[in-house]
């Protein structure tokens, strides 16, 4: 059942008894009255302390202490609405509701007696730091800037690179209690208009009373599928050169307040595998970064439970390779000590994240040298174990994408588990069976293994080599975007 919107009377007084009854002003400091006149009628301005800037509520205020009655006799309020609101972002409201939710937005909101519309001036000021280069997407050389927790700035650093008139920012509101604000942006003349038009409507049919995780809530409600997939089906990006990229490319982009990482749909596994690094050094370089990345991610998955697959049915190696079993065994079995060492990089992990900064450094070498030098010499682990556990975990700590590091290090001890218990048939079936889940994976209607299930050869190739910027003439042809090139051939004289 839909709210009831109450219209704002005439009488001040009543407006402001209904107000308080709702906002309850005695007991919240924050929220402020500001009483005064204007030509000898009584007004008040609603607004949320250290939202509101004080310098352009003085200037309106004094403004308004210029005028007289006679000025204010007949259309007050259009008069003040279009001659004496002395500023840029000014809105109509109607009912209380709207006053409101404005007001708790951050602008503040006249209200004027004998008028039944009120007047939101937009002189917020969100509490922001300054924009500065993401933690996980650093690179050599580039720019050092990023996305922020407030909406309206992320949505101007994407407009300072995208100076498109058919760039679309809509603006979405979601959580009955929290009314956070949603943009959504795309290429109107790029993007598919099914997928973005799916987007907003799940964006609209978000039921929930707030979202205090912002961008992580959304996703999970916007996203079609199993809720227990590990593998991220939207990417994320702190970067506002990424996010052009990909506003290029014909993806749409969900921007949440107060988060400063950006949605990006759809996606695809292999788009979790890209970093900006690859793309501001040259093609060549970009290459072999990218191909040491494919190794390290490969290695993330499949060099533990291989090593112990080896390990356990040493039949299967060749007499060359005989090197690649263990000298010797631990007090443990293999499998445990995999699995002990699995537990073990985690906790090292999360203890270095919920660290201070000062310290961490010092908690890493001690966990390094406890759990590394002094087990292996007590016989807890084998030299072996340490070793493939750690290149293990660099292989996890170099995949671009936090969240698709997650679910690999998952599915590695989903292989792990089936290869010590089944030997060779447990690690053959868990690797099909890791292959076809994420083959019928789709990220809305886009195949996750694109391109290599279902095979596109242009696709596939991109995907190997980093191409050269002059040679990428074509969008993505999976997200079926309504202008595919990117670098429109030049018209002959004859066809001008």
């Amino acid at each position: 059942m839909e709210a009831r919107c109450t219209p704002i009377a005439k009488n001040l007084e009543c407006n402001l008894r209904e107000l308080d009854r709702r906002l309850a002003f005695k007991k919240n400091f924050d929220l402020i009255q500001r009483r005064f006149e204007i030509g000898r009628r009584q007004a008040v301005f609603l607004f949320v302390d250290a939202f509101a800037k004080d310098t352009p509520l003085v200037l309106i205020m004094r403004e308004f202490a210029r005028l007289s009655p006679e000025e204010l006799s007949i259309a007050a309020f259009t008069k003040l609405f279009y001659r004496h609101v002395i500023y840029g972002e000014v809105q109509e409201l109607d009912t209380l509701e709207q006053v409101i939710n404005t007001a708790l937005s951050g602008p503040a909101v006249l209200l004027l007696d004998g008028e039944t519309r009120a007047i939101a001036i937009d002189v917020r000021q969100y509490p922001a730091r300054m924009p500065e280069e993401p933690d996980l997407e650093k690179v050599t050389r580039g720019s050092r800037d990023g996305f922020v927790e407030t909406l309206v700035h992320n949505t101007a650093l994407l407009r300072r690179r995208l100076r498109d008139p058919r760039l679309r920012v809509e603006h979405l509101t979601a959580g009955a209690r929290s009314q956070t604000d949603i943009a959504l942006l795309y290429l109107d003349d790029v993007a598919n208009p099914e997928i973005v038009d799916s987007v907003r409507e799940k964006i609209q049919r978000i039921n929930i009373d707030g979202l205090p995780m912002a961008e992580k809530t959304v996703e999970e409600l916007i996203v079609p599928g199993n809720f227990w997939n590990p593998f991220p089906r939207v990417r994320y990006t702190e970067r506002p050169d990424v996010a052009a990229a990909h506003l290029l490319d014909g993806h749409v982009l969900v921007m949440v307040d107060t988060s400063p990482s950006v949605i990006i749909l759809p996606c695809t596994f292999f788009h979790h595998l890209q970093h900006a690094e690859e793309f501001r050094q040259s093609p060549s370089v970009g290459v072999y970064l990218r191909w040491v990345r494919f190794l390290g991610v490969f290695f993330s998955v499949f060099l533990t439970p291989l090593w112990l697959l080896l390990a356990l049915k040493p039949g299967l190696l060749p007499p060359e390779l005989k090197f690649i079993g263990p000298k010797k065994l631990g007090s443990m079995p293999l499998f445990v000590q995999f699995l002990l060492g699995e537990v073990a990089i985690d906790m090292i992990r999360m203890a270095t994240i919920h660290t201070p900064s000062p310290i961490a450094t010092s908690t890493g070498i001690i966990a390094a040298v406890l759990l590394g030098d002094m087990a292996a010499r007590v016989g807890l682990f084998i030299p072996e174990v340490t070793l493939y556990v750690a290149t293990a975990a660099i292989g996890t700590f170099l995949t671009p994408s936090y969240e698709l590091s997650i679910a690999n290090r998952l599915l590695r001890l989903f292989i792990l588990v089936a290869t010590g218990i089944f030997r060779l048939p447990g690690f053959a079936f868990s690797s099909l069976m890791a292959f076809v889940f994420l083959a019928s994976t789709r990220s809305f209607g886009v195949p996750y293994l694109w391109p290599l299930f279902p095979f596109n050869l242009e696709g596939f190739k991109s995907v190997l080599v980093r191409p050269p910027v002059a040679i990428q003439h074509s969008r993505p042809s999976i997200l079926k975007p309504i202008d595919p090139d990117r670098q429109p051939r030049k018209r002959s004289r004859s066809e001008r």
